[in-house]
């Protein structure tokens, strides 16, 4: 089922109802069976795969995998592995009560529910967790340290990146004394860094790009709250003088072995986390609705009350009003005891004064009020007493479909690679991934010859000659791996056919 369901996604037909596009004899072959599976076979053993409750085990074994492969560290080997941790909100558009999220895209609360994925160096997804409801980057990393680890499988340096969401100095130092370098923007108001620390400095990446940065390199003390002291980290600064505006950008991190331009491309590399995202919602369904099953929320879990906000407001408010009735009291009393020449001066009685000052003394009396309603309004309640019957979507079925969807993004980023760099395909750089896509739609032949030991994939001629010869040498390329079919003793051998 699992397999069915990476060869259907690879296909175009992402969701469980897309078999029915195709014609199941056809995909059976492909399949090794008398024909594929209809959409209410595929629901009913993916039910029953969601029963047993083992798709964490499964994306945990498929992690160790990817990340145990050779060639899973980068180019650099004295980098380690370097892995990307972001949050990811999809959207609910269904009758549930589901717990509101900001959603960034629509820049506004909305049902949601909230995945944690990790990537590799290269973008590419290795793992997904579903994220508890309002919980944090920061709270999601320091929690996902053991199970990073056990996917790393060894003591490797592990150089984990995310964006501000995680910015926790008291993280950063958890992290550093487990083993994981930390990679981040740095968050908040910062001080510009002097000017002459600044140096030029040019990096090569591995697809041979130039980059050309102006650079400082310091060390801060970050405060820990709570009286926790400060921790020290390296700060990369990166000089942008772009449309007459001059900037300054930080980065921060744990490693100071790596040269400033590494940290500041592996920072700027973050980026294609969120190129998978988007290119696994356009085709590989990444926020559909794969059930609609949901359970009910824990109503003893403590949850932020709202009320405390809206305390906090009319405390803020309250001490705004109090600033603007303190400037125009001090002004009327300025001005009534001012004079000009030739003319009596004022005298300010007291009931003259109790007149002025009578609308600061309301406005101080309405924010002590303020304020002590402020304190004692609770900062959390149980979630049955703020929202009685809210519920929560169903995640093993959705981190099955998360496992497929990995499989099938990382199968075909694996083909649109071969294609940019074992190919002469002169726009491979813009249209690898349209044409590995194409590819894996192509009408063909598969011929299994036993007395050879060969299992011969024979794709029909693509619609132009410059796509054509492109996979013929896709197919030397992928022939010369000499690849064994699983399960059997075949090696596997690709071919296009001759216009002829």
């Amino acid at each position: 089922m699992l397999l069915e369901g990476v060869l259907r996604a690879l296909a175009g037909q992402p969701r469980a109802e897309g078999a029915g596009r195709f014609a199941p004899v056809d995909l059976g072959r492909v399949l090794g069976m008398d024909r594929a599976p209809e959409v209410k076979t595929i629901r009913r053993k993916i039910g029953q795969l969601t029963a047993r409750g083992r798709a964490g085990d499964l994306l945990a074994g498929m992690a160790a995998h990817h990340l145990g492969r050779p060639g899973a560290a980068s180019r650099d080997e004295d980098l380690g592995l370097v892995l990307y941790v972001d949050g990811h909100v999809r959207a609910y558009q269904g009758t549930k009560k589901i717990a509101k999220t900001h959603l960034s895209r629509l820049r506004f609360p909305a049902p949601a529910t909230v995945e944690t994925w990790i990537s590799d160096a290269a973008g590419d997804p290795v793992l997904v967790v579903m994220s508890a409801p309002g919980a944090s980057l920061a709270m999601e990393l320091r929690s996902l340290l053991p199970q990073l680890r056990k996917a790393v499988g060894d003591d490797r340096r592990v150089l984990v990146g995310f964006d501000r969401g995680g910015w926790s100095p008291a993280l950063f130092a958890h992290m550093a004394a487990r083993g994981f370098d930390v990679l981040t923007w740095r968050k908040g108001h910062t001080e510009n860094v002097a000017g002459d620390l600044f140096a030029e400095t040019v990096s090569i990446d591995e697809t041979g790009r130039e980059h050309h940065w102006i650079l400082a390199d310091t060390i801060v003390e970050l405060p820990i709250k709570n009286g926790g002291g400060t921790y020290p980290m390296r700060q990369v600064t990166r000089l942008d003088t772009k449309k007459g505006l001059t900037k300054q950008v930080h980065v921060l991190t744990t490693r100071t072995d790596l040269p400033a331009v590494e940290i500041m491309y592996r920072m700027g590399s973050r980026w294609r986390q969120e190129n998978y995202f988007r290119y696994a919602r356009g085709h590989l369904g990444l926020d559909s609705h794969d059930s609609y099953a949901a359970s009910q929320d824990d109503p003893d879990r403590s949850v932020p009350n709202p009320a405390k906000r809206h305390s906090h407001l009319a405390v803020q408010n309250a001490t705004a009003r109090v600033e603007r009735e303190r400037a125009r009291t001090d002004a009327a009393l300025l001005a009534a005891r001012t004079t000009t020449p030739g003319q009596a001066g004022v005298v300010v009685t007291n009931t003259l004064h109790n007149a002025l000052t009578a609308d600061l003394h309301a406005a101080e009396d309405d924010l002590a009020a303020a304020r002590a309603d402020h304190k004692h309004v609770p900062a959390r309640v149980r979630l049955g007493d703020l929202a009685p019957g809210q519920q929560v979507l169903d995640t093993e079925t959705k981190l099955i479909h998360h496992a497929i969807r990995i499989a099938a993004f990382n199968t075909t980023t694996a083909i649109a690679r071969d294609i940019r760099i074992n190919t002469g395909y002169a726009r491979a750089d813009q249209e690898a991934y349209t044409l590995a896509r194409q590819v894996l739609t192509q009408p063909g032949d598969i011929v299994p010859d036993e007395a050879a030991g060969t299992l011969t994939v024979r794709l029909d001629p693509l619609p132009t000659s410059r796509e054509t010869d492109a996979i013929a040498e896709l197919c030397e390329h992928l022939t010369a791996t000499r690849t064994t079919y699983p399960g059997t003793d075949l090696t596997l051998r690709y071919e296009i056919k001759n216009r002829t």
